[in-house]
């Protein structure tokens, strides 16, 4: 189940969140981030901030496995163009999830008037990201060179993608 996220959904995700950018392959946050600070940018700054959940009937609490948000890209005359952030937990990549939630950004994003989703830094090293994009119908439009400084590779490629929505 898709749904908007509350703070308690985000106070659940936040280990895989903190494992996420401490890991330093796919998001250009500051690794040590606070709570607070990654409630803002994730969470309170974007237009509207969902999570996939995972119902079991056989515990009481939900898990959180996923979220996006969605923002516009840029302002005023750039306003018709949205961006989007994924993230899912580790231990549940592999299972479809990151396309579901795109999946439904896109719908969303036409739902609330975007014409176009842009997403300004995929790291070029994120292969299943890259390729997850590219069969959603993205288009890498831009490479921007040294752009990323990996944790392990050091310095890699970011991708500009784009998908026009409608």
């Amino acid at each position: 189940m898709i749904r908007e996220l509350n703070k308690e959904d985000f106070q659940q995700f936040w280990p895989d969140f903190k494992r996420i950018i401490a890991a330093q392959n796919s998001y250009a946050y500051e690794p040590d981030m606070s709570f607070e600070q990654a409630f803002e940018l994730w969470c309170t700054s974007p237009l509207k901030t969902l999570v996939y959940e995972k119902q079991n009937a056989y515990e009481p609490q939900n898990h959180i496995l996923g979220t996006y948000y969605i923002k516009a890209n840029g302002m005023g005359p750039s306003s018709h163009i949205c961006n989007c952030g994924y993230m899912v937990a580790e231990s549940a990549r592999g299972q479809g999830i990151a396309k579901q939630l795109c999946l439904h950004s896109q719908s969303l994003a036409k739902e609330l008037g975007f014409s176009a989703m842009q997403f300004n830094a995929v790291v070029s090293t994120n292969t299943a990201a890259v390729t997850l994009w590219q069969k959603l119908g993205f288009d890498i439009i831009g490479t921007i060179p040294n752009a990323y400084q990996h944790k392990t590779l050091g310095f890699v490629d970011s991708y500009v993608m784009y998908k026009k929505l409608n």
